[in-house]
């Protein structure tokens, strides 16, 4: 299972946690970070052989791009390109290649249910390039949607979110939407490795399937957490009990 963290936010954790993560899905500078920043997290990156993508957002620095927004499809597609053209231009000072594309924020959480903004997104990446990976919410619209249109999706899962029972993430104004607790984390993990599920906050149980686990880079135990469930995927548990 692969272990992906949201980095160059301006947390400056970047040197720690890449060595326990497999993919690095970086801001392209409208909800956080920096030019300089971002060039150093994709240096970074490189030198540990960690896969590199752009992280997108709504225009949106002042909330961290967890506002959501309404625009029109077509200042979606150029909000998104703008975005990945800046982001590459940082990858080929490296040398190093964009491998993929995961929204931030509001923007992921609204595509993950909504066909028009999904779209845009969907056609902003073929039209920059088509052979970048989309990294989007499990069993979402967004997911089904770049299959749809032939992109190669990754289905994501939260080590670190809890969830509603339509499948969505609950909303961080509720409490314990967002797991702090290396106990709690570590339990989730195992069940979506196991047994393809998630508890949601109803105290039920959904079927999470997943290709990729993300791990917030933003959280003030993002690292500590990161290095345990690095650990905890090198296990053989499918042996265990």
């Amino acid at each position: 299972m692969e272990l992906n963290c949201d980095l160059g936010e301006g947390t400056g954790i970047e040197a720690s946690i890449l060595p326990f993560i497999h993919t690095a899905n970086i801001s392209c500078g409208l909800h956080a970070g920096s030019p300089v920043e971002i060039s150093t997290t994709i240096a970074l990156a490189k030198k540990l052989g960690v896969q590199v993508g752009a992280h997108p957002s709504w225009n949106d620095r002042a909330n961290f791009g967890r506002t959501e927004q309404q625009l029109p499809a077509a200042e979606i597609v150029s909000l998104v390109l703008y975005q990945l053209g800046a982001f590459d231009a940082l990858c080929r000072l490296h040398n190093y290649p964009m491998t993929h594309v995961k929204p931030h924020g509001a923007l992921y959480n609204q595509a993950a249910k909504d066909q028009v903004i999904a779209s845009a997104i969907i056609t902003a990446i073929k039209s920059f390039n088509p052979a970048l990976q989309l990294c989007a919410l499990s069993n979402s619209v967004l997911a089904n949607l770049g299959k749809e249109a032939g992109l190669t999706v990754k289905e994501e899962a939260f080590a670190d979110r809890r969830y509603t029972a339509s499948g969505e993430l609950a909303s961080r104004q509720l409490p314990n939407a967002v797991l702090q607790n290396k106990e709690d984390v570590l339990q989730q993990v195992k069940e979506i490795l196991l047994n393809q599920r998630v508890r949601t906050t109803e105290d039920n149980w959904i079927p999470m399937k997943a290709d990729t686990l993300c791990i917030h880079g933003d959280g003030s135990t993002a690292v500590d957490l990161a290095k345990s469930i690095h650990e905890f995927l090198q296990r053989p548990i499918l042996h265990e009990e």
